[in-house]
């Protein structure tokens, strides 16, 4: 009786040692490039936001910044330039979902998303194309103008424009900010000299309608890779380095239009400044 128990307990624990192994081994499975299967990340959904209203907002002010994404801090938003191990840069998620309908583009022209932008009027506009002068390699040497195309790339956007608003919660006795909107931008060079031509801005998308897609999309931790955060996180916990550009005045005007080099960077710092001192002043110490 006891050699029956002992060989039935032989079989059980065989079977359970060979389950996981036949079960990774099944020809119909893909290799698994990992230790697990990464679950979190694609099936997380935003934080939603605190509710909000009119009342609650005893002070609010709008604020333009520049995200550079060729910044250390930022770079885990530029990489990867191609689609690898599941991860995507930030411009290829966003040029991914545009170009499928699943967010909506618009025009530049203002940045109160008034005009819409269709997907083939979208794609025409990024899809440029130059026109150069070459020379015939043989006598008479004659020079003739040929189109150069030039496809658009996800890498070649190494800038964005956010647009957020501060504001104080009397309610909750915070100061906090949301982002409205996000524009990428290009760096135009011209295509014989190379000659730096300025900044094109491409379309806005509506923050609050990137949120459930960011946060589908892990970005690259490089202290620990099972401790990976969202494009939505990255936002949420101000966790990139940017610049401001303007502020809500009365002019509508950037600072680069009154302050020049230095000036402009102190300017932008100044504002900088004045928000941390608004909620500084709200609380006796």
């Amino acid at each position: 009786m006891k050699k029956m128990i002992v060989l039935l307990f032989a079989f059980v624990l065989l079977g359970s040692m060979q389950g996981p192994v036949s079960a990774q081994n099944n020809l119909g499975t893909p290799p698994l490039d990992g230790v697990y299967h990464k679950q979190h990340i694609p099936n997380r959904v935003p934080v939603p936001y605190e509710h909000l209203r009119e009342a609650d907002v005893m002070w609010t002010k709008r604020i333009w910044r520049v995200i550079d994404m060729r910044q250390k801090i930022n770079l885990p938003l530029y990489y990867p330039m191609d689609k690898q191990a599941g991860r995507q840069s930030l411009m290829q998620v966003i040029y991914n979902a545009v170009t499928e309908g699943t967010l909506t583009a618009y025009t530049t022209d203002n940045d109160e998303f008034l005009t819409q932008v269709s997907v083939d009027e979208l794609k025409k506009k990024l899809d440029k194309s130059d026109t150069i002068t070459l020379t015939r390699p043989e006598p008479p040497y004659e020079e003739y103008d040929s189109m150069v195309s030039n496809p658009f790339r996800t890498s070649d956007v190494v800038l964005i424009r956010i647009k957020e608003d501060w504001f104080f919660d009397k309610q909750r006795s915070v100061m906090d900010v949301r982002i409205i909107g996000i524009c990428p931008i290009t760096e135009s060079y011209d295509a014989v000299t190379g000659e730096f031509r300025g900044y094109d801005p491409l379309f806005w998308v509506y923050f609050p309608d990137c949120r459930p897609l960011f946060a589908k999309y892990d970005v690259f931790n490089r202290y620990n890779d099972a401790e990976r955060r969202s494009f939505d996180d990255i936002f949420w916990k101000r966790m990139f380095g940017s610049y401001i550009y303007k502020e809500n005045n009365v002019y509508d005007r950037r600072i680069v239009q009154y302050a020049k080099f230095m000036d402009g960077l102190l300017e932008a710092e100044r504002i900088k400044d004045d928000l941390f001192k608004v909620e500084h002043d709200l609380w006796e110490y």
